[in-house]
């Protein structure tokens, strides 16, 4: 098809469908002006007083009718409202109970790995603390056994008495080589 048909064809289309829209607008306007005559005769004001407070009361009366029907319908539509409602969070929950949450598995992570993952590149700290205490036994340990001394009795070093004097000597001993590594 070309386009020039093309065209024909779109503009006859919309033509018919702006004739359609104002056909449906001029409908709607009379099925207005019919409710509102049914609903509201035209106002015929009386001479007498009397007829006049008839008048009035038989407004009145139907301004009640009226107020009545207004008054139930707000009612009904809140009702719905609130079902609605009440509804839409049953369909949310019932969508949340059909996700089934995985079942989370406990990782054996280091500090130091843990802190690389939240950090990554910029991770520089080692928070090995049980490395840096063992390396701490260890010289502990080394001091030990080079500043201990081996030809000092067993037994002497038993009881409260034996534990001071082991700790007299190791700082007398530890004061002595202080002591010569400054001259």
């Amino acid at each position: 098809m070309s386009s020039t048909r093309r065209n024909q064809l779109k503009n006859l289309l919309l033509q018919i469908g702006e004739a359609m829209l104002e056909e449906e607008a001029q409908r709607v306007a009379e099925e207005k002006r019919k409710y509102l005559k049914q609903q509201c005769p035209t106002l015929s004001i009386p001479d007498s007083m009397q007829s006049l407070q008839e008048l009035c009361r038989k407004l009145h009366k139907q301004i009640d009718l009226v107020d009545e029907e207004r008054y139930d319908m707000e009612l009904k539509v809140k009702k719905s409202n609130k079902e609605i409602d009440d509804l839409k969070s049953k369909v949310q929950d019932l969508n949340g109970k059909y996700f089934k949450k995985p079942v989370l598995k406990r990782v054996r992570m280091s500090a130091d790995a843990m802190l690389a993952a939240l950090l990554g590149s910029k991770h520089k700290v080692s928070m090995d603390l049980r490395a840096n205490l063992k390396q701490v036994k260890k010289e502990q340990k080394e001091e030990e056994k080079q500043t201990g001394d081996w030809r000092k009795n067993i037994e002497d070093k038993a009881g409260m008495d034996g534990r001071k004097k082991m700790f007299e000597t190791e700082t007398v001993l530890h004061y002595r080589t202080n002591n010569f590594s400054e001259y």
